[in-house]
């Protein structure tokens, strides 16, 4: 895995709502119609605790998209033509990348969160007014990966990942300082001007056209074309990063804020989310809720009744030439001299976590991530957390499982991940969504929708159950102009609800 954390590098979206297959034939009872129409207009269309349907980007950040697109004007720099229109054309491409995003509902602006990160950039602005002039715009990425990004032009990313893996304020201190820097260094801009010239330059026309004028190894001399320019950019972003963790710490120590260079310890563990194992069995955590399971359900079928067991060996280790940071340990010893003295730390306020954690989860839903979706679940219940939310997303992962079902896309839905990437447990999860029989499917979303836990839910979220219900069973949702209809109407009784991101699936 290539590690991106710290990265300013721009990830490619993550969305992939153009692609969510909720369409089917679906048959039921009409009066459940009844039941979403009246749950919905004694709904205040909010949860208590998480974010509304208006502060996801593509409403609150309309503005700010306008005026980004107007304002990133590409500055004239190259006489020569086509290395100027190449400098251009990624130049735009940022422009369009921010633009994308924010209409993809990428970034989110939950008042309590962003409040939260805000004054940590605040701080770390008051304390470098010469480097950050102007206070940088901030935007929550609602990726579950434990990243941050600089994106030039005095902008910076950090995502709910993060937020929710990270322990201390300081920890996520030294995360945007990092990203900071990045954008006071120039290297964004740097890196989309290298690019620009090297694909234009002479050197790089001779080797590609070396490589279309031989007869033979075609494939294999233009491989290590390609990858003399990676390995040889890849070095030079890891300068870049050694530099911007250097300026990292000066500008936390102008801000009176806490170093500590154990956090880059800690990032070796970012990407293996899904590696941890789960402290209940799988058995357990379904029959908390009394709903049957079979251990065969669990175990991948090839041919016949046969199985095939997979060995789970640590695989994460990749080539040193390939990381665009250098390794956290030598990050780590790079900077030890450096840490504050008899610091002390402030743990992130748990509500924070809390609702990056819950946000995030609902995403990996709303993607159609199914497996990840429930595992973060079930590592959040093994935990010890006891919030109804956390039911209720078991219910709506089951409900979108069989929807997918219905609609021959289940294979998609569970969002199949490498076995290298993964524990046995969220390997037997996966193997779960992917071989439990429909019918065992129907009964999951059947019991779990009449469970009590729904009585603590707000009324959106219970009409919200109502319509995942609808468009299972509901005969008035027996084809795309019902199903839009009722999504129309949960959107309509539920305006702020964060859920109505769900309808907007049926609406078009």
């Amino acid at each position: 895995m290539i590690r991106l954390i710290l990265s300013f590098q721009m990830p490619e979206l993550f969305m992939r709502y153009s692609n969510l297959n909720f369409r089917s034939k679906l048959l039921c009872p009409t009066f459940l119609l009844i039941v979403l129409l009246v749950g919905s207009f004694t709904s205040q269309a909010q949860t208590k605790d998480l974010y509304s349907y208006q502060d996801l980007s593509h409403i609150y950040y309309l503005k700010q998209k306008d005026s980004l697109q107007k304002s990133w004007t590409c500055p004239q720099l190259y006489q020569n033509k086509e290395t100027q229109k190449k400098y251009k054309d990624f130049w735009d491409s940022r422009t369009d990348f921010i633009s994308n995003a924010i209409m993809g509902k990428n970034f989110v602006h939950d008042k309590e969160v962003y409040d939260y990160i805000n004054s940590i950039i605040a701080q770390i602005v008051a304390g470098n007014k010469k480097q950050l002039p102007i206070q940088p715009l901030l935007l929550i990425d609602r990726s579950s990966a434990v990243n941050a990004y600089a994106i030039g032009g005095n902008i910076i990313a950090v995502n709910l990942g993060l937020i929710s893996f990270a322990d201390t304020r300081e920890d996520i201190a030294l995360t945007i300082a990092h990203e900071l820097s990045h954008n006071i260094l120039n290297h964004t801009d740097n890196a989309i001007k290298e690019k620009a010239e090297w694909l234009t330059s002479d050197a790089y026309k001779q080797s590609v056209n070396a490589v279309l004028d031989s007869k033979y190894e075609r494939y294999t001399r233009l491989k290590k074309v390609l990858e003399g320019y990676s390995f040889n950019r890849s070095k030079h972003q890891r300068y870049h990063e050694s530099d911007a963790d250097s300026l990292a710490v000066v500008l936390l120590k102008n801000s009176n804020i806490t170093f500590n260079p154990s956090f880059f310890l800690k990032l070796d563990s970012a990407d293996m989310q899904y590696k941890q194992p789960l402290q209940n069995q799988l058995k357990k955590s379904f029959a908390a809720y009394n709903l049957p399971f079979d251990d065969v359900w669990t175990q991948k079928h090839t041919r016949g009744l046969s199985t095939h067991n997979y060995s789970f060996k640590d695989t994460t280790v990749m080539a040193d030439s390939l990381k665009t940071h250098p390794d956290c340990i030598i990050r780590y010893n790079a900077l030890l001299s450096q840490a504050t003295p008899n610091a002390t730390t402030t743990p992130v306020p748990a509500v924070i976590k809390e609702k990056a954690t819950k946000m995030l989860i609902w995403n990996l839903f709303d993607n159609q991530d199914l497996t990840a979706c429930l595992y973060r679940v079930l590592q959040q219940k093994d935990k010890g957390a006891t919030d109804d939310w956390y039911d209720m997303m078991m219910y709506t992962v089951f409900s979108g499982l069989y929807y997918s079902d219905k609609q021959l896309s289940r294979f998609n839905a569970i969002g199949i991940m490498p076995k290298e990437q993964i524990s046995k447990d969220y390997y037997a999860l996966q193997t779960m969504l992917e071989q439990m029989p429909r019918e065992t499917l129907e009964q999951y979303c059947k019991e779990l929708n009449g469970k009590s836990f729904w009585q603590n839910q707000p009324a959106d979220a219970r009409a919200f159950k109502s319509l995942l219900y609808t468009l299972n069973f509901g005969s008035e949702a027996e084809d795309d102009k019902g199903k839009g209809a009722v999504a129309k109407l949960f959107a309509a009784s539920n305006t702020t609800s964060m859920y109505c991101e769900f309808a907007d699936h049926f609406k078009k």
